[in-house]
């Protein structure tokens, strides 16, 4: 038994975690539940991806593509703290390793990056974490990224699954903390169902969409969502935490921004998830679940 709920989100790069799960982690936390982010990289192969930032002059006016990409790297740290400031997050670990980059590029050759680690003992950093916060709910990547195949959300995978499973197993990294078993692994997911209502929101209020014809028509997982959590007051930590990243999201991206947080709530109020584990009763049949924590909350004393 453990004295507090606690839901850890592992994330690859500065700025996954505005883009995948925010509103779901800040209504957790303002629900009193405690918040972990785990992020793998720093982020120190992004490119600068905000044009109006270049365009304003300093810090980037005149900057060769070296400088500029040095100058990214070196703000990306402070980015993340402003995004976890906004959602609300209890604690951010960094786990250590470097942006891998793009696949088979030269940054995955680098000996400190997350694509070159060793498997196990990625898996024992992030071990050590889930046994320090004793994390019931873990959240990662699911195991289809064939959309967005990048060598460092795939590890993000690996060791998250594995370390759901060695957590609680004492043969396991002995010396990284008393063993303690996870009760749920979920895989975020965006589904085609919101990809279509936010295309024809777009529609309606803008009079374009950003989603190309290849997003409209690529398959769905929407058979394999087992949970909904309604983010319908929560949208402003995805948009806020967005904005924090500063150079890698363009505030003027229909992509991010096209609707306002009311307009998207109206199209799509949901956050979809596929729990892939549980230690707590079976698996729900369709999209019926809608707590992250059901069947772990009375495990917790008060």
């Amino acid at each position: 038994m453990v004295d507090r709920l606690t839901l850890l989100t592992v994330h690859a790069h500065p700025d996954d975690e505005a883009s995948k799960g925010a509103p779901t982690l800040a209504m957790y936390h303002e629900q009193g539940v405690h918040t972990v982010l785990v992020c793998c990289t720093g982020g120190e192969e992004g490119d600068l991806q905000n044009p109006s930032l270049r365009e304003a002059g300093q810090p980037f006016h005149g900057l060769d593509p070296e400088q500029e990409r040095e100058l990214v790297a070196s703000m990306r740290e402070a980015e993340l703290a402003a995004s976890v400031d906004v959602i609300g997050f209890d604690e951010l670990v960094m786990l250590g390793y470097r942006d891998s980059g793009m696949a088979e590029t030269e940054p995955n050759n680098h000996p400190g990056c997350f694509h070159q680690a060793d498997l196990d003992e990625a898996v024992g950093r992030l071990v050590a974490i889930i046994r320090r916060t004793k994390s019931q709910v873990i959240i990662t990547y699911g195991d289809d990224q064939a959309g967005y195949p990048h060598p460092d959300h795939l590890r993000v995978h690996d060791i998250s699954v594995l370390a759901f499973d060695r957590a609680g197993d004492p043969d396991w990294y002995p010396e990284l903390g008393e063993p303690f078993q996870p009760s749920k692994l979920y895989y975020s997911v965006w589904t085609k169902t919101r990809i279509l209502a936010v295309h024809e929101a777009m529609l309606e209020h803008v009079g374009e969409s950003p989603f190309s014809e290849e997003w409209l028509t690529r398959d769905g997982q929407d058979h394999r969502v087992t949970t909904k959590i309604d983010c319908t007051d929560f949208q402003w930590a995805r948009t806020g935490s967005l904005r924090a990243h500063a150079t890698q999201v363009d505030p003027n991206a229909g992509w991010w921004f096209g609707l306002t947080d009311e307009q998207l709530s109206a199209a799509y109020p949901w956050e979809d998830w596929i729990l892939a584990r549980s230690m707590v009763g079976p698996i729900p049949a369709g999209d019926t679940e809608r707590d992250l924590f059901a069947g772990v909350r009375e495990t917790v004393t008060s």
